[in-house]
């Protein structure tokens, strides 16, 4: 069951992320979608599934791109697996841990990604920072607005069944 919510929460961010493509800022996207589910999965999974689902999106993102398949499968997985292995090691419960996490493993991914594009000689990026910063920035909150939003889904749901008892 878990994995089919991992597989849905992938699946809905490419769809979401290939449909406002078209909303760019300064040729990148300003929240890497993929990268938030990739993340929070980790977050709240373990590293072994974060490291699956940063596999499977990463792939299936650069299937979907123009670029070497496979780059961006070893960021999110490397991504996942690290963020897992740090959540379990430290308390990422509250909005800052998860908020420096987020901001860093959108660094992390940025330098991962570029770094194998650049080492195979493929692509350069002449300062990227600046996107990769606002990309983080934007990620954070959009991580810290899905938290929040699942996190308060079973309370409410419980409001609501103790609302029709009355």
């Amino acid at each position: 069951m878990k994995i089919l919510g991992v597989l849905v929460a992938i699946a809905l961010a490419l769809a979401l992320q290939t449909s406002l493509a078209r909303f760019l800022v300064g040729g990148t996207a300003a929240v890497d979608l993929v990268l938030v589910v990739v993340v929070y999965v980790a977050l709240t999974s373990g590293p072994v599934t974060g490291m699956f689902a940063g596999s499977l999106a990463g792939i299936i993102q650069d299937a979907l791109s123009s670029g070497l398949v496979g780059v961006g499968g070893l960021a999110k997985a490397l991504i996942g697996f690290l963020v897992g292995a740090i959540g379990q090691q430290f308390i990422v419960t509250a909005a800052l841990p998860r908020l420096v996490m987020f901001l860093a493993a959108t660094a992390v991914h940025a330098a991962t990604f570029m770094g194998l594009y650049v080492g195979l000689g493929l692509r350069s990026f002449p300062s990227p920072w600046a996107a990769v910063a606002s990309q983080a920035l934007g990620n954070a909150a959009v991580g810290l607005i899905a938290f929040a939003i699942i996190e308060s889904l079973p309370g409410a749901m419980e409001r609501r069944r103790v609302r029709k008892r009355m």
